[in-house]
């Protein structure tokens, strides 16, 4: 499924069973990001129903361990049928810089080509500037802060990358 993963790493679909697995892992690995508030942010973001109804197009990496490595959470947009969306996605910190979330975003990119999409979007906090940068090192567009975007005081910053440019750029 990813072929470019570091060893004793493996990839498959998301389950429903893994609900709880990726949640536990939320806050040591935003280390905090935005106190108790942020905590409760990213866990109402990631409600089961992503594991039920999303598992074709998201992906989960494991230790040989079977320990939570990394996950993507993304869908097909049904409202835009040129559009993927990333929804969420999280790498273990002391795996960063080995590829891992180039490689999940990779995958995900040839399946929304599979089926035609040709636009990726995904957005983040502005407070998350470890994710922006990612974003662009990828070659998404950001936007400027926009303000209440999910909510009163709920501010995103949002990303946009044309995969019929191929701006993917290497590692």
């Amino acid at each position: 499924m990813i072929d470019d993963l570091p060893g004793g790493l493996t990839a498959r679909h998301l389950a429903e069973e893994d609900h709880a697995r990726v949640l536990a892992v939320l806050d040591p690995w935003w280390g905090g990001l935005k106190g108790q508030a942020g905590a409760l942010e990213r866990a109402l973001l990631l409600p089961r129903l992503y594991f039920q109804h999303f598992t074709t197009t998201s992906f989960l990496i494991e230790r040989d361990g079977g320990q939570v490595a990394a996950f993507l959470v993304g869908f097909l947009s049904q409202t835009e049928p040129d559009a993927a969306y990333v929804h969420f996605v999280g790498v273990d910190p002391q795996l960063h810089g080995q590829g891992i979330g180039r490689a999940l975003y990779r995958t995900f990119f040839a399946l929304a080509r599979s089926h035609g999409r040709r636009y990726v979007h995904c957005i983040t906090s502005p407070q998350n500037t470890a994710s922006q940068s990612f974003h662009a090192r990828l070659g998404f567009t950001a936007s400027t802060v926009k303000a209440d975007y999910d909510g009163p005081g709920l501010d995103r910053v949002a990303f946009t990358l044309d995969l019929a440019a191929d701006a993917i750029r290497p590692t």
